[in-house]
């Protein structure tokens, strides 16, 4: 591509400021060109935001334009009389001077007026926050995860959770391993309650009325034996790992004994 350079001192600029304009002279662009800017020690400027913060508060470039190099106080006067208009306006507001309703413009040669309506009561959209901000989610996202199995380091595949019988799947082609991932899911994502769907239309047509917050299961209550039982199961898993603590520290003290009495001999 074919350019011309042109590189002059700028006087708007401290002594030693060079504004160099490069005209491009070939392809789809000729014609145009871009405006570049040397400090006294050669560092190359390509817009005025670098060199503002280049120069500071030594220099005033409110007024200054980057394209021609030049002062022009004419500016910085427009921009602040759009921002007092700007601001004024802010502050009255903005009267709607017409009064007269809006006329529906029919086929019909006679003028049908209409009702302006500007807020409702039963417009949520602006005011319900809380849907604003919610995320859309994907129906039966869950699915994705039926076929995979966890393993151990020797790739054995675990034994997976036996499910109370009270959960009951909800959606098409539903499993209790579909269930477990969503429960399981909705556990750790989940800040709220986890109740599972509590509408009854979710059953006969999940794919309008389901819940995404809440797993692929039917309403459910954990009762007081619910809880009775998973705390003995509990115990019992935490006197399993403790025995088995105990055992690993006794194997470990011995093996150290036998190692010094072998040294002593």
């Amino acid at each position: 591509m074919l350019m011309e350079r042109k590189r002059v001192d700028c006087p708007a600029l401290p002594p030693g400021w060079k504004k160099e304009e490069v005209i491009r002279k070939s392809g789809l662009s000729a014609g145009k060109s871009d405006v570049y800017y040397y400090s006294p020690t050669g560092k190359k400027f390509r817009s005025k935001p670098q060199l503002s913060r280049y120069l500071g508060n030594t220099v005033d470039l409110a007024c200054f334009d980057f394209r021609t190099g030049k002062m022009m106080p004419s500016k910085v006067q427009k921009n602040k009389q759009r921002l007092r208009s700007e601001n004024l306006s802010l502050s009255k507001g903005k009267p709607d001077l017409n009064t007269a309703l809006p006329i529906r413009q029919t086929a019909s040669i006679f003028k049908q007026p209409v009702t302006k309506v500007v807020n409702h009561p039963s417009n949520k959209v602006k005011t319900d926050l809380q849907r604003a901000t919610e995320q859309p989610r994907q129906l039966f996202w869950e699915k994705r995860l039926k076929g995979l199995r966890s393993s151990d380091v020797t790739e054995e595949v675990l034994r997976t959770m036996e499910l109370p019988k009270g959960l009951q799947s909800v959606g098409p082609d539903a499993s209790d391993e579909t269930l477990l991932s969503a429960i399981a899911s909705a556990l750790h994502m989940s800040s709220g309650p986890i109740t599972g769907q509590t509408s009854t239309a979710a059953e006969k047509n999940p794919a309008i009325w389901l819940n995404t917050s809440q797993p692929l299961c039917k309403a459910f209550t954990v009762t007081d034996d619910d809880i009775r039982e998973q705390e003995l199961k509990v115990y019992q898993a935490r006197r399993s790992l403790e025995e088995a603590l105990m055992a690993d520290g006794l194997a470990r003290a011995a093996e150290s004994a036998r190692e010094m009495e072998g040294k002593a001999a």
